[in-house]
């Protein structure tokens, strides 16, 4: 769905259209169904449609419209959720074959909450299996395709197929979760807006689970605004997640236009520059110059907790030991039917001894202090969302060792944050000689996410990364291999 300057409508746009009844949410929903219909074979990104509750939805939608009900901004507007959030009457299939049978009785608190708003489920997209990794490879299921490239590209992970599906102009919000960049890696290689939430603000009851101590739910959008709008409806206290309980959901969109001025950002001298692409070390540090253009203060900072965080992560090990207390079952009795790039990985939380778990998470735990500390002088961080931009699918799956380590080094920059527990937001900040997108990172503290969404709505209103559509001309009637 293009409008008539060439761009995908935002979600913002969309509500508004529908509000003044310039559009109608049913022919919306329709015309995104049959873009998924004629796109999708070639791009892969979503898994499952529901398009009988997406009409349903979106003729409710209409009615209240006509009625004169207002229930949220995003009345109507359609959206995907990753398959790790369960949808009443849908498998939950945490992209494996081995879960096609895991029915959900009930929505996820976010899609309920999403519901509640007016939205217009579409339906699921591809992650990669069980959520873990950040190179966005699912053989099981099929990788889906970098819009960006004609040629088979990476997507980021693990929510691939949401960042996929929005820069296709599929939908224009997606839900995804991040535990170790996994929001934030797709929006950065795919050219959209990520936002890794702090744990603790929006509920993950009814999303299968990668890692406890980390999980978080976020939001994949054409544009900050978007996501703000989307997390004001997520976040608050739900008794199905503890991590919710006892914290004020907070405004992010009252102080979204207060601009820069008066704002510290930091840009961290330490392990996220290390072997960064050139491209993206020139793009990144050019956004920086264009938040010191708009009023904010930016100056180079130490920040070793970034150190810390890395050595503190040894071979994931905290995410290693919680993924595979989760799927136990399928790594103890269905080993040889899983993806391998996640089953070889994930075993090695079998043998993590207790001990060592909990030592791994105290001196996280002390860590955190650390960086809380270090970040007093600043109200945010910018740097690359990740150190190399998309690459050939071909190159990083060749053999387990490659991919490895192009896995590791997708994962390298956002995954700091996640230890942490910084909330962070990638935006698109330019594309490399090749056309392919780059993302700059902005992480602030816990719960500061009206802060970073304050810092990426300035940018973008300043540029126009953002809008760039992905030339999709070869996709239109390509089958799925």
């Amino acid at each position: 769905m293009v409008d008539d300057s060439g761009t995908f409508p935002t979600a913002g746009v969309l509500g508004r259209a529908f509000r003044s009844g310039e559009l109608s949410p049913v022919a919306v929903t329709r015309e995104l169904l049959e873009r998924i219909d004629r796109l999708n074979p070639a791009l892969g990104a979503v898994h499952r449609l529901c398009p009988e509750r997406a009409m349903a939805e979106a003729a409710a939608a209409e009615r209240a419209f006509s009625a004169g009900e207002a229930r949220s901004p995003l009345q109507g507007v359609p959206y995907l959720v990753k398959d790790l959030f369960d949808v009443a009457g849908l498998p939950t299939t945490a992209g494996t074959r081995l879960l096609e049978d895991n029915v959900a009785e009930a929505d996820s608190t976010a899609v309920a909450r999403l519901a509640a708003a007016g939205m217009v489920l579409l339906g699921k997209t591809v992650t990669v299996q069980f959520a873990y990794g950040g190179a966005g490879v699912n053989h099981d299921h099929g990788t889906p395709r970098n819009p960006w490239r004609q040629d088979h590209y990476l997507p980021g992970g693990s929510s691939s197929g949401s960042a996929v599906a929005v820069a296709a102009g599929l939908a224009p919000l997606a839900l995804g979760s991040d535990t170790g960049g996994s929001v934030r890696i797709p929006a950065s290689l795919c050219g959209i807006t990520g936002l890794k939430t702090t744990v603790g603000r929006i509920s993950r009851a009814g999303v299968y689970p990668l890692s406890w101590s980390l999980d978080s739910v976020g939001p994949l959008a054409r544009s900050v605004e978007d996501a703000a709008r989307v997390y004001q409806l997520l976040a608050g206290a739900d008794p199905g997640d503890e991590t919710t309980l006892g914290r004020p959901a907070g405004d992010v969109l009252a102080g979204l236009e207060d601009g820069l001025d008066g704002l510290k950002i930091g840009i961290p001298e330490n392990v996220f520059w290390e072997e960064v692409d050139a491209e993206v070390a020139e793009a990144v540090l050019a956004s920086a110059d264009v938040l010191r253009s708009l009023g904010a203060r930016v100056e180079r900072m130490a920040f070793p907790a970034a150190d810390g965080a890395r050595l503190l992560n040894p071979r994931g090990l905290v995410i290693a030991a919680e993924a595979y207390a989760v799927n136990r079952r399928f790594m103890d009795d269905h080993y040889d039917e899983l993806d391998p790039v996640v089953a070889t990985r994930m075993i090695q939380g079998k043998g993590v001894a207790a001990a060592d778990y909990i030592e791994n998470l105290l001196q996280w735990q002390a860590l955190r202090v650390e960086a809380m500390k270090q970040m007093a002088g600043v109200d945010a961080l910018i740097c690359p969302s990740t150190m190399i931009p998309a690459t050939p699918l071909a190159d990083c799956d060749c053999d387990l060792d490659r991919y490895v380590e192009r896995n590791l080094a997708y994962l390298r920059n956002t995954s700091i944050g996640n230890v942490l527990n910084l909330c962070g937001l990638s935006v698109p900040c330019g594309f490399t000689a090749a056309g392919l997108p780059i993302g700059a990172m902005i992480c602030g503290s816990p719960f500061a996410e009206a802060t970073v969404l304050r810092i990426g709505h300035a940018y973008q209103r300043a540029t126009d990364w953002h809008q760039r559509v992905p030339p999709l001309d070869w996709a239109a009637g390509v089958q799925s291999s």
